[in-house]
């Protein structure tokens, strides 16, 4: 039996190059100790980066799993942050260390808004699948999920006074709830558009909102109490069929009354933007003192709320102006009483972002002391910058106080390349050139260039070239980062470089239909006297297509060439004969590589195929469909007949030439994985993606197992499908405007099946301490039997007791996340509930996890009600039930009555001795005063 091929791990290390993503938005947060408005946090992908604005550092990484962030929000007590991610987790990370210990499941797609109400408490989260869940964030579980929207949720607001909550739709709506009821009581539909973005102003009397054209409109909010019904209540009669329909308008018009019983909600009035395309993010500060609006353009628009007070005194001041005017007295009289009433918003002298080269992504508002504003942008080319201007001034100037671009790109990162010594790792874009250390992730230099397709460093690492979109190579020294030369090398686009492998000069291939053959020279350059690097053009091969792809065997015997007719073509290096033509792709080969041994050549296409052929004859060995998408990149693992390939579909593969065999899957990528780089060593892999993003991968000890490979893949399309899946109902319950929060996923899968094991478990134990029991008594008191071997799992719990088995059953119930942890009940099967209740009559007998037990019981009642009340085996369980829950419960408030009332008397103890400590200072501090005054009163006596 042969040697088994082991392959080993490449797993992720680092993603760098990110200042911001452009799927989330922006967030002013407070961490330890910092003052307000210094630290801002943003998405990195599935990270969250949180900057230091005034250093322009990375203070604290809070780091996620695979999925993309699109939304954050900060708590109000500024401790914690919640985190939304695209595939519809939220997560709750703490600002003091980063750890997050409370995550939520319900939503099957996107996360697009997240809210704190006032004390905290509560989440609201909005999605992309049109719903809106309410979370409790004390108990950590779903509490309701509200179904009424038919597009994706833009914004969901909570009251501050009131148990309501307003939201904001694609599909032009505007909803109100009432959470006491979990019931839409009232659909505003006065847009015309999708609705993108709303707020909350003077004391929450108006709802501004913006939509999908140029203007923002106020809606006046008056709530009203509900009126008590005077007399008898009136009785619905039965209708008949000889009773005209006007019945029906009475019914409409009692709903409607029923309405306005809550609130009455009546347009305003409405303010022109500058822009006119749709709102992007409409944000006002904690004070709904000040409103930021921008659209998809580079202007931010800042409006200031005027409270009754100003608005009336500048109504009053334009009265003034108008009665000196004796033409139409009374209609300015009218229109000003209409101003009065709508002109609630006023534009003062506004931050206007015409400058930079990115639109808007998000922009933050946060109100400081002193009427100082200070307004945080996140740009859509990974760019933040922070503004701050002072509200009181008539005329507002925004000052530019950080702008964090040092870290990254600020176009996609099209070609990279590893230095000679591992270390260094060179990124280009479309207009910067930057050199990684690869150990400390920190750039080195950054160079302007033009738009750059290929790069290599030249032998010793001091120099690199690139090619451009222009048709130029550019070459640049690093040691004092200046451009030395642009060369006019091709009259089209250079798609490709590839060093000689006698290192002495490299080829180019172009969109000009040429191969062009350059050698290394040292120059004196004519400024400095100095020899310096340039390339001379020595030959050119002249072919009938674009050239893509081209690459030197490393034995310097032969060149491939790909073309744009789907063909690679090679030739003899020395003579530039032809020497194979190699076809059968279906589009054009994007990228090819060759073996270290010059026996395999391997190609990547547009039409998602990877194929394996041999340089001997050109034959296909194996042609293998690797990616959803186009192949982009292809490389070889130096000295090995591994391969990796990187595709549009955000996954980098990779590949045995040998037994043509997919051998692992790098997944991290959000968006087209556009080129990678694997060290000359073969220990770490680079890649650059459309989301901005530069990921470092290890090559690691752990030998990878296809087979688990294919169990995880298999795993991960289960998972999938159970999202895709409809939201668990509770039987009996027909599917309404509320529903549970939770959702199926594979934990909660896991959990019930581990909750089964436990049930099943018990049952065997219990089965056999009765046999063991039935057979000491018939056996007599004088021969005593050995007890029955325990199951090993309850000899690894460390007693072999049923009564522990129970105890583990309470074990693996804590286990369980608790916002899953309903759903994971839902599972079960009905035939373990029985088993399930008896455990907790015990459970709650000897005080285990009374509040625990209390809430799967309560659910468990809820959901199989039917089933449980027409079981007269269940009767006295429920009975027993019943008084052991009523008498805990009792003792348990009971507890924290008194812990509550001591720990008040040490409130009252602390603040008493914290007063007594004041008087102290203020005395001695009178004592000081007084040794002061003695003092100058001596002084002036002796100078008298």
């Amino acid at each position: 039996m042969g040697l088994t091929k082991q392959y080993l791990r490449y797993a992720a290390s680092a993603v760098f190059g990110v200042i911001g993503s452009q799927k989330a938005n922006i967030a002013y947060v407070t961490l330890r100790g910092g003052e307000k408005g210094r630290y801002v946090a943003v998405a990195a992908c599935e990270q969250v980066f949180i900057w230091d604005v005034r250093k322009g550092e990375k203070v604290l990484i809070l780091q996620g799993q695979k999925h993309e962030v699109t939304f954050l929000c900060p708590s109000p007590d500024g401790i914690h942050i919640a985190v939304g991610y695209e595939d519809g987790a939220v997560r709750i990370f703490s600002l003091l260390n980063g750890e997050s210990n409370v995550s939520f499941n319900g939503h099957k797609s996107a996360v697009s808004v997240i809210r704190y109400d006032k004390l905290g408490a509560r989440l609201v989260t909005g999605s992309k699948d049109t719903d809106v869940i309410v979370w409790d964030i004390i108990n950590e579980c779903g509490l309701y999920r509200l179904r009424g929207h038919k597009d994706v949720i833009s914004e969901a607001l909570f009251l501050k006074d009131k148990n309501l909550l307003v939201t904001s739709s694609k599909d032009s709506f505007v909803k109100w709830w009432d959470l006491d009821t979990q019931h839409c009581f009232k659909t505003m539909v006065g847009h015309r558009s999708e609705v993108w973005g709303m707020a909350l102003l003077n004391q929450e009397n108006r709802l501004l909102t913006g939509s999908a054209d140029s203007e923002l409109r106020a809606w006046d909010i008056n709530y009203l109490e509900e009126e008590k019904a005077e007399g008898e209540p009136k009785v619905k009669k039965g209708k008949s069929l000889l009773d005209d329909d006007d019945d029906e308008d009475d019914e409409e018009g009692a709903d409607e009354s029923l309405e306005e019983r809550i609130l009455s909600c009546k347009k305003a009035g409405s303010i022109l933007r500058e822009a006119r395309d749709r709102v992007v993010s409409l944000t006002a500060d904690a004070k709904a003192r000040v409103i930021a609006c921008h659209g998809n353009d580079s202007v931010l628009e800042l409006f200031t709320v005027l409270s009754e007070e100003e608005v009336q005194k500048k109504m009053t001041k334009k009265l003034k102006k108008a009665k000196k005017k004796a033409l139409a007295l009374q209609s300015t009289v009218i229109y000003l009483e209409e101003e009065r009433k709508t002109s609630i918003l006023s534009l003062f002298p506004n931050l206007v972002h015409t400058s930079p080269p990115s639109p808007l992504r998000w922009a933050e508002c946060l109100s400081c002391a002193g009427g100082e504003l200070k307004v945080a942008l996140l740009l859509q080319n990974n760019t933040i910058e922070t503004y701050s201007l002072k509200t009181s001034d008539k005329t507002p100037a925004a000052n530019k106080t950080a702008r964090l671009t040092l870290g990254g790109h600020r176009t996609d990162v099209r070609t990279l390349a590893f230095s000679s010594d591992n270390l260094a790792v060179l990124s280009a874009s479309g207009d910067t050139v930057k050199i990684w250390n690869r150990s400390t992730l920190q750039v080195i230099r950054t160079m302007a260039c033009e738009y750059a397709l290929c790069s290599l460093f030249v032998p010793g690492d001091r120099q690199i070239i690139l090619g451009t979109k222009s048709g130029k190579l550019q070459i640049f020294e690093l040691a004092s980062g200046s451009l030395l030369e642009t060369v006019d090398a091709h009259d089209g686009a250079v798609w490709s470089l590839c060093l000689a492998p006698d290192q002495r000069g490299i080829v180019t291939g172009s969109a000009d239909k040429t191969v062009r053959f350059w050698d290394f020279e040292l120059i004196k350059d004519e400024g400095t006297g100095q020899k310096r690097l340039t390339v001379k053009h020595t030959r050119t091969l002249q072919l009938e297509e674009d050239v893509l792809c081209v690459k030197f065997s490393p034995d310097h015997r032969l060149l491939a060439v790909s073309l744009l007719d789907c063909t690679v073509k090679i030739f003899y290096t020395d003579t530039l004969k032809f020497f194979l033509s190699l076809y059968g792709h279906k589009l054009p080969v994007l990228c090819l590589d060759i073996s270290h041994d010059s026996t395999i050549i391997a190609t990547g296409s547009a039409d998602r195929n990877v194929k394996i052929w041999g340089l001997d004859f050109g034959d296909c060995h194996r042609s293998m469909f690797a990616h959803d998408d186009s192949v982009m990149f292809l490389q070889f693992v130096p000295k090995t007949h591994l391969f990796y390939t990187a595709g549009k579909d955000k996954k980098i593969k990779q590949w045995d030439a040998d037994k043509f065999e997919h051998i692992q899957t790098l997944e991290g990528h959000h968006r087209e994985v556009w080129c990678l780089t694997i060290s000359p060593n073969g220990d770490h892999i680079v890649s650059s993606s459309h989301d901005k993003s530069l990921r470092l991968w290890e090559r690691t000890r752990e030998p990878i197992i296809l087979e688990e490979e294919r169990e995880m893949e298999r795993e991960a399309e289960f998972e999938e499908s159970l999202a895709k899946g409809d939201a668990p109902v509770v039987p009996g319950e027909t599917e309404g405007e509320a529903a549970p929060a939770g959702k199926k996923t594979v934990e909660t899968v896991k959990a019930a099946e581990r909750i089964m094991e436990a049930l099943e478990l018990y049952k065997e134990e219990t089965r056999k301490m009765e046999e063991h029991r039935y057979a000491c008594a018939n056996a007599g008191k004088e021969v005593e039997l050995p007890p029955p071997k325990p199951n090993p799992v309850l000899v690894a719990y460390g007693n072999c007791s049923v009564h522990i088995n129970s105890l583990w059953l309470s074990l693996l119930l804590c286990a369980v996340i608790t916002s899953e942890l309903e759903v994971s009940l839902l599972v079960l099967p009905f035939p373990y509930i029985p088993e399930l209740l008896r455990l907790f009559s015990s459970y709650i007998k000897e005080g285990l996890e009374v509040e625990l037990v209390c809430r799967c019981l309560f659910f468990l009642l809820k959901i199989h009600f039917g089933q449980i009340s027409s079981n007269q085996m269940l009767l006295s369980v429920i009975d027993e039930l019943r008084t052991n829950t009523l008498s805990k419960v009792r003792e348990i408030r009971d507890v924290m009555g008194f812990n509550s009332a001591a720990l008040q008397f040490l409130q009252r103890e602390i603040e008493s001795k914290e007063d007594v400590m004041f008087f102290a200072e203020a005395t001695g501090q009178l004592k000081d005063k007084k040794k002061r005054r003695r003092k100058r009163e001596r002084a002036i006596l002796t100078i008298a």
